[in-house]
């Protein structure tokens, strides 16, 4: 999540339309920190390492969301993004570096449900990439070090216990990606 002291999630929500994007962010700011841009460059100017998830309008002038996208993804910011937009997809979509794509108009429910579910699939992420880098690291060890050295080192114990943790963490979450799967799929992403 955000790398703030806080641990609520920081939702971006961009829209050309003022109104539009004020109402997203007055649904949200009870669960969220919201943070509001009216425009592509705006948007790309407010996406910080502290952004969990993106809500980015395809359809902006001056700089377009797919645009805008384009530049927060070849800043380095790996945000996870939900199209919200009024352009009815086509298959151009395929390739574009969102998470999610959702028509407009949107009702509240639905909004929350993507956003709680690009979250779910963060954590997700980060849980994986986690046991992976604590892995890579325990073979690195055990592959140059004696059983002595590494039965000695609070540092190697410490990412044994790490390891363990993430495991856990992770059998715990794909035991929910069925649920998690199925939540994701009931989202109403049509026009209406």
């Amino acid at each position: 999540m955000s790398s703030d002291s806080s641990d609520t999630p920081t939702v971006l929500v961009v829209d050309d339309e003022q109104e539009v994007a004020d109402v997203y962010a007055f649904r949200l700011k009870r669960t969220y920190d919201v943070r509001t841009a009216y425009g592509g460059q705006q948007a790309v100017d407010a996406v910080d390492e502290d952004v969990d998830v993106l809500l980015l309008d395809r359809r902006m002038p001056g700089m377009s969301g797919d645009k805008a996208l384009q530049a927060i993804r070849e800043a380095g910011y790996d945000c996870r993004v939900i199209m919200t937009t009024a352009v009815e997809p086509e298959f151009d979509i395929v390739d574009m570096p969102f998470d999610d794509y959702l028509c407009k108009p949107i009702e509240q429910d639905t909004l929350q449900q993507a956003i709680e579910s690009q979250l779910t699939a963060k954590q997700y992420d980060e849980t994986v990439t986690e046991l992976f880098r604590a892995t890579s690291k325990i073979a690195v060890l055990e592959a140059e070090k004696t059983t002595e050295e590494l039965a000695n080192s609070e540092q190697y114990q410490r990412l044994k216990q790490i390891i363990d943790d993430t495991r856990g963490a992770a059998d715990s979450l794909m035991s929910e990606l069925d649920d998690f799967e199925s939540a994701f799929n009931a989202i109403d992403r049509s026009s209406g």
